[in-house]
């Protein structure tokens, strides 16, 4: 997983509240073994026709936005399922944060372990971003999760929670198997002495 300190990036607006799993990736794509290649899926339903074609007027498909690495969102965002594939396909999309009001509890926990920053503001701080982010079309975001603010370009600040364990394991690249694999040492010297155990048929 790859270490997440600073961004600044392009807000792609999706401010639709009770987004869930199925919608950021539907079921059909869930048959992958990787967990890269997901982003190709990402609201498929939403940004393609039965046919296939992509649909010029949703926000993904249309510049800049396409080229967004922050999500502004509305409340409830990834509620549903608990498929790990919904971060997956937004981190693949290129999504390194997303902003919403509230976060349903699996996803955002889902969050933090695939590498992606979830930050919670008030609903009115996430409407004023997004209605930005659609009357000026690259408008951006400075992301600071040392300092845990949201700035604007023109000076505005918003300071937002996040717990001690998972900001340092953002900040140091860290999911669970990393984490595992800084005991590697005391893994090994255990396994040398440890008496294994024996199998009964």
């Amino acid at each position: 997983m790859q270490s997440f300190t600073k961004l600044t990036g392009i807000v792609a607006p999706l401010h639709r509240p009770n987004i869930d799993t199925d919608a950021i990736i539907p079921k059909q794509f869930l048959k992958r073994i990787e967990r890269t290649g997901f982003g190709q899926f990402l609201f498929y339903d939403w940004r393609f026709s039965e046919t296939g074609t992509s649909k010029p007027d949703f926000v993904l498909n249309r510049e800049p936005y396409l080229h967004a690495s922050i999500l502004v969102a509305g409340p409830n965002f990834g509620c549903g399922s608990s498929r790990e594939h919904a971060p997956w396909a937004l981190l693949d999309f290129g999504f390194q944060v997303i902003i919403a009001s509230s976060f349903a509890d699996i996803f955002y926990n889902n969050c933090f372990k695939n590498g992606i920053l979830p930050i919670v503001l008030p609903l009115h701080v996430t409407e004023q971003l997004a209605q930005k982010a659609v009357e000026h079309p690259g408008f951006q975001l400075d992301i600071d999760l040392i300092t845990q603010e949201v700035r604007t370009l023109d000076g505005d600040t918003y300071r937002f929670d996040v717990d001690p364990y998972r900001k340092m394991c953002l900040q140091e690249g860290l999911d669970d198997i990393g984490l595992t694999l800084r005991h590697t040492a005391e893994i090994t010297a255990y396994e040398a002495t440890a008496p294994y155990a024996t199998s009964i048929l």
